[in-house]
């Protein structure tokens, strides 16, 4: 077990940003706090993408890029990347980022700090005049929430080519389309092709994040290395039966449709708890009429099955499927199912995690594996090349929510972490 360094436990401020810490650390806690700053709502933060806010921050962003050495442009997605040229001109590039937008009354760490970290990182080994045998970019995802628009991972489908061109004529709720508001935010839509990097090209993709979960605080570590990002599935269950008086139908004669899909749910919480590494929500239910003394004729209910391994996910939904069904049977109400979402996992590459992990072990912490439960930029990186993660401890797990909390010594760990990994870094043969 190697010495503690930063892997104490450490009071989180009552602000939320924590205390004490090294310069790094607290450098990339004030960036953070200025970042926080660039809101469209009094008192919540909030950025969306092609917002004035959004332009600000960009700004602030490439102004810390290039104190740290790095030459900055913007793509035809709006994509901000510094590049920190290695030890001869145009040589192949790790990229590091995370994503500048928020959710509505969102955080100040969520997507923030994987990009303010490896600026911190790329700073230090400017100061130190130190250049690699090979290039560093880092970047900044213009849009991976998608909150304006619905269109998330906008800004790392973009870089892989996967943007699908009609996502371009999607509207928010004022009528401006995706294309419209990149042309005003100074992108080219027209262009979106050029924003796409050839495979091979990189070689790696990191993303540093909040955990978004409380395995590190729970373990006392102040960094996790991810193995995978799970995958998802999304389904709409709908349940028919048969209306009626609430006081005139026997209890033995009743198709209570609601009754079912509470059944239902229920079997979604037991399977998932019973199945390790399985997570299944129910995040939405309506009964039809809706009144409160009519026995509901039908009943619609939601379910988001997450899995870290592909055929794990696969196989809790046929699962859960045959469950319900069977439910419905039972109780002779009609069952349909209907997919509205699904995205495979992603695998993280073995070379990337050991290399991470070595990092954080020589900085002085036992470095936790674990797997992500939430979608990240990541996953679509993975397109094109391979990619890792590293989580930080996050104060009760709490993420997309303006209580997110890390301490400024986690994110010390964290900067040195990440320039101990690149200067440590061999491209995988």
């Amino acid at each position: 077990m190697p010495p503690s360094a930063g892997g104490s436990s450490r009071p989180y401020a009552d602000t939320g940003r924590g205390g004490g810490g090294d310069d790094a650390g607290r450098e990339i806690m004030a960036r953070c706090d200025a970042l926080a700053e660039l809101t469209e709502e009094t008192g919540r933060l909030t950025r969306t993408f092609g917002s004035a806010m959004h332009r600000r921050a960009l700004e602030l962003i490439a102004e810390w890029m290039e104190q740290a050495g790095m030459h900055t442009r913007r793509d035809a997605a709006g994509n901000l990347i510094g590049r920190y040229e290695g030890n001869q001109p145009g040589l192949p590039a790790l990229m590091m980022g995370s994503h500048q937008d928020t959710v509505r009354n969102g955080g100040r760490y969520d997507g923030m700090l994987g990009i303010v970290a490896p600026i911190t990182a790329v700073g230090l080994l400017h100061a130190a005049g130190e250049r690699l045998p090979f290039a560093v970019e880092v970047i900044a995802f213009t849009d991976e929430e998608g909150v304006r628009f619905g269109t998330t991972l906008l800004g790392s489908k973009a870089l892989t080519g996967e943007l699908d061109p009609e996502t371009l004529a999607t509207r928010d709720a004022t009528g401006i389309s995706v294309a419209e508001a990149m042309r005003e935010f100074g992108a080219a839509p027209e262009r979106i092709s050029d924003a796409a990097y050839p495979p091979g090209t990189l070689l790696g993709f990191v993303e540093t994040h909040i955990e978004q979960g409380p395995q590190l605080e729970r373990a006392d570590r102040p960094l996790g290395v991810v193995t995978a990002i799970a995958g998802g599935a999304r389904l709409e269950f709908r349940l028919d039966g048969t209306a009626g008086h609430a006081g005139t139908v026997p209890m033995d004669q009743r198709r209570d449709a609601l009754s079912g899909a509470a059944e239902g749910v229920l079997t979604i919480e037991h399977y998932c708890q019973e199945a390790g590494d399985v997570v299944g929500t129910v995040g939405h239910i309506r009964a039809e009429p809706g009144a409160i003394n009519v026995i509901p004729g039908a009943a619609v209910f939601t379910a988001d099955i997450r899995a870290p391994e592909d055929d794990r996910r696969a196989a809790a939904v046929a699962t859960i499927r045959k469950r319900i069904e069977s439910i419905a049977a039972a109780r002779s109400l009609e069952c349909r199912c209907r997919w509205l979402y699904e995205a495979d996992g992603c695998q993280c590459d073995p070379h990337l995690v050991r290399a991470l992990a070595a990092a954080v072990y020589t900085e002085g912490s036992e470095p936790l594996r674990l797997y992500s439960g939430a979608g990240h930029d990541a996953m679509a990186m993975s397109a094109i090349a391979p990619v890792a993660m590293l989580f930080v401890r996050c104060r009760d797990g709490l993420s997309h929510h303006p209580d997110e909390a890390i301490t400024a010594a986690d994110a010390d760990i964290t900067a040195r972490v990440l320039t101990r990994f690149l200067r440590e870094f061999e491209p995988a043969r």
